[in-house]
């Protein structure tokens, strides 16, 4: 079938994550065929205090393993890395006993294109039925934590616990296993000024038809209120997102693995 087609057939997907990467999901759905547009929910911008982040890079080899929750997470903690000073990317081969733990695919290659040794990453198997903390555990869990520090790379927002419940769970099965956990926060998560003709476009898409893809609980709460969504369509990439998605009163919700293959496949189930 032609991909105009097709895309006609499909209807319009709308993709609420983050700006570059909303775009960049957009692509991926063009090529499928599938008629997609970026209405990013989150905005990402750096945190103005960055001295943890970076009294971080001066002691790197003290701690066992580094976490990084998401993409963005990677890129704002190597921007930090003062050069002369801090390793750079490519010397972290020589921190051979630093492990650089991935939520999923995604983020894990975010740090090898940083110059992280794949060898040195631990991250769910692409088929695995989830990329979350709770699937990172069933990677590293078996290990021997005890008396080992791990650092976290976040980010952070006003409601930053209740937006990575997953985050908090694998830092308690550590900390249960006898690991030190550390948290820092390299850039901050918000709310976007929305335009009015992004207002109308959410309007509309309550009741035309289009099908949102949520891959963050904490982006639902920046949809403008008071709202009706009990006609909408919505994709999530997750069951905590979903729960949220149906608790803010979403007519149609259906939950998908976060694999590009999926998700279309999620769409094309909404569009026979």
């Amino acid at each position: 079938m032609p991909v105009l087609e097709r895309a006609v057939q499909v209807g319009r997907v709308i993709v609420t994550r983050p700006a570059p990467d909303a775009q960049r999901w957009v692509d991926q759905l063009l090529l499928r065929g599938i008629n997609a547009e970026a209405l990013p929910l989150i905005e990402i911008a750096s945190t103005p205090d960055v001295s943890a982040a970076r009294a971080a890079w001066s002691h790197l080899d003290s701690y066992a393993a580094l976490m990084f929750v998401s993409g963005n997470a990677v890129e704002h903690f190597f921007a930090l890395r003062r050069s002369g000073s801090e390793p750079s990317a490519q010397d972290l081969a020589s921190f051979s006993s630093v492990r650089f733990m991935a939520p999923g695919p995604g983020t894990a290659q975010v740090l090898a294109a940083q110059g992280v040794p794949t060898a040195q990453i631990d991250t769910p198997p692409a088929d695995a039925a989830q990329f979350d903390s709770e699937a990172l555990w069933q990677v590293i869990g078996q290990r021997d934590w005890a008396g080992q520090r791990v650092l976290i790379v976040r980010g952070h927002s006003g409601n930053s616990d209740a937006a990575a419940p997953g985050r908090e769970w694998l830092a308690r099965q550590l900390e249960n296993g006898g690991a030190a956990v550390d948290f820092v926060a390299v850039y901050e998560r918000r709310a976007p000024h929305f335009t009015a003709a992004q207002l109308q476009r959410m309007a509309a898409s309550q009741s035309d038809g289009s099908i949102w893809l949520f891959s963050s609980s904490e982006a639902l709460a920046h949809l403008p209120q008071p709202a009706d969504w009990s006609q909408a369509r919505a994709i999530a990439t997750h069951s905590r997102i979903a729960q949220a998605a149906q608790a803010a009163g979403w007519g149609v919700v259906i939950e998908s693995r976060p694999a590009l293959d999926d998700i279309v496949a999620s769409i094309e189930l909404l569009h026979p």
